[in-house]
């Protein structure tokens, strides 16, 4: 399988990049500001959680603002990219109905779109870290290991999404209540180890892998701080396993998509 896999990778390697240019154009072609959104909004989410949750609720987190953007840059790369996951053979039936795709293709294609719009917040992310006089040393370079595990559980998780998406019409509901819970459940403009209560806020912290690898980004970007080498080691192997079970589901059903959609 893992043969089949690196042949199919190399094969849809262009039509996969083709196509989430054409879907970044296809985004903007018809706005007034064109690309500019894809700065403006996670600029304008911040400001509205910074005053809500900095001024109203008195949160204390050092650099709030750059705190509150690193949090709001990885989720939405994460929420867009599962709750696109879960329809997105259905929404490229006149593709996949024709010609043969590797379905999990279609999941690597949204991750390039939302993978991009995550790289142009990251370099909005040095530019406040330099606005605001952060002090950054070494530790920041853990923020590539980070990344990478954070793009391979996002993809292994997609692969489940898109092939349950195929056979369960109410699983894009589900998914919706389930991502607000972990988002809730992330600490994008909180602290989770300092405002859940102890023992909970380690089995949040450390069990639900989006939170440690948030916490962890800003550790090291923002505070400086060396984030946990072993669990970070730990959720790396756990995204090869899931990339694995979820590419390898995708092989072994892919032919029965096309009759169910």
């Amino acid at each position: 399988m893992f043969q089949k896999f690196l042949k199919d990778i190399k094969k849809y390697s262009r039509y996969a990049a083709y196509s989430a240019k054409a879907k970044l154009k296809s985004e903007v072609a018809n706005s007034y500001l064109n690309w500019l959104w894809w700065i403006l909004e996670p600029l304008a989410f911040m400001l509205i959680y910074t005053l809500i949750f900095g001024v109203v609720f008195n949160a204390r987190e050092p650099y709030f603002p750059v705190f509150i953007f690193i949090g709001l840059t990885m989720w939405n790369f994460f929420n867009k990219t599962m709750l696109q996951s879960v329809r997105i053979v259905k929404n490229n039936k006149a593709i996949v109905s024709k010609v043969y795709l590797p379905k999990y293709i279609l999941s690597l294609v949204q991750i390039g779109v939302n993978g991009f719009k995550m790289c142009v917040s990251m370099v909005i992310v040095l530019g406040m870290l330099v606005f605001y006089k952060v002090p950054v040393n070494g530790n920041a370079l853990y923020a590539v290991p980070i990344l990478i595990t954070f793009v391979l559980i996002t993809f292994g998780a997609s692969c489940f999404l898109l092939h349950y998406g195929v056979f369960i019409e109410d699983l894009t509901n589900v998914t919706n209540i389930v991502l607000r819970l972990i988002f809730y459940l992330t600490g994008i403009f909180y602290d989770v180890m300092k405002r859940i209560p102890a023992p909970y806020n380690a089995v949040v912290g450390k069990c639900n892998p989006i939170a440690f690898l948030l916490s962890s980004m800003r550790q090291c970007v923002l505070y400086g701080k060396t984030p946990g080498r072993k669990l970070l080691l730990a959720w790396f192997v756990f995204s090869l396993l899931l990339c694995m079970l979820g590419v390898r589901k995708i092989y072994k059903n892919e032919n029965s998509y096309v009759k169910v959609i």
